[in-house]
């Protein structure tokens, strides 16, 4: 793919990952990258990781290359597994930064100006940002006035200890970045960038937030039913469960009260709320949070989410 021009020498350098999995909304997210505002001093190159066994979204992303005012790079890392296709990133970026967008959103163009003046200003190893989901009209009304598909940090003690990777940039000359790879073993059940970014901030690593480099993503329509949260609100609930059991072994008996002590209230709760749909399902979703803890706390398998759904469905787990 013919490399677009950049400023001469410029100051920063950044790769911006998108990975992809049989998902024909790759366009959309390319095409948003085009848009991107950069700041004068730096310069963008755009890598695309096919996670597919077949080079699928090959055609699609050189069809686009010509009309993107970036050097786009393609690579074929076959399959299934999220955590190859983003360790191929890792391995590919050449800049100062590395960040993240999933295939199913579209950023805005202030997106990536937001993260890189933010990591300046901090000095952070990670900057996230907002994901913002957009709802169709067919939604149901309880999900939209509840929004319960958009992802923000949450602070503990006023830091940020894990993160996501639908909108995060990433120091890559860090002490705290570079070497560290996705784990394999959670490439197909989801919950690798919470491992990652928790084991970053483990080892001393700063994560701040950009709050106004905005990525928005589309809720199809596959996504917009509570089955769906629930299976990703209890497999979330296993990864905190087996980080806990990991960095804590002597107090899981303790975990897993607390955390069945939790659901037990929140299932109590949701019983309260049953008139207010939107209040009720955010405590079921809460109460299913903590019982997929305990099951991460007893060491079950957690839930297999990547490649689970067809082609243009959302097959990347947050």
């Amino acid at each position: 793919m013919t490399p677009r021009d950049h400023p001469s020498s410029p100051a920063i350098r950044v790769d911006v990952c998108v990975c992809t999995y049989r998902r024909p909304y790759l366009a959309e997210t390319l095409r948003s990258l085009a848009a991107l505002k950069l700041p004068a001093n730096a310069a963008a190159r755009i890598i695309v990781s096919d996670n597919d066994a077949t080079p699928t979204a090959q055609e699609l992303t050189s069809s686009l290359a010509a009309s993107l005012p970036f050097e786009v790079t393609y690579i074929h890392c076959p399959a299934s597994n999220i955590s190859l296709a983003r360790n191929a990133c890792l391995e590919a970026a050449s800049g100062d930064f590395l960040a993240f967008v999933d295939d199913d959103s579209v950023v805005t163009p202030q997106w990536l100006a937001a993260l890189i003046g933010t990591a300046e200003t901090t000095g952070a190893d990670a900057v996230l940002g907002p994901v913002q989901s957009v709802y169709a009209p067919t939604a149901p009304s309880w999900m939209r006035r509840g929004d319960f598909h958009s992802t923000n940090p949450v602070w503990v003690d006023g830091q940020i200890r894990t993160g996501y990777s639908g909108n995060v940039l990433l120091r890559r000359t860090s002490p705290h970045v570079d070497g560290r790879r996705f784990n394999l073993a959670l490439g197909k059940t989801g919950g690798e960038d919470t491992e990652y970014f928790s084991q970053l901030h483990a080892d001393g690593g700063q994560i701040a937030f950009a709050s106004d480099a905005t990525v928005l993503e589309p809720v199809t329509e596959s996504r917009a039913q509570f089955q769906w949260l629930a299976k990703r609100r209890f497999r979330s609930g296993q990864t905190h469960g087996r980080l806990l059991a990991s960095q804590l072994p002597g107090r899981r008996p303790a975990q897993i009260g607390l955390a069945a002590a939790k659901a037990a209230y929140c299932f109590a709760g949701a019983a309260a709320l049953v008139a207010i749909p939107h209040k009720r399902n955010r405590q079921m979703l809460r109460g299913i949070m903590h019982v997929g803890a305990v099951s991460g706390l007893l060491g079950v398998r957690e839930i297999r989410l990547y490649g689970d759904e067809p082609a243009g469905g959302h097959t990347h787990a947050a």
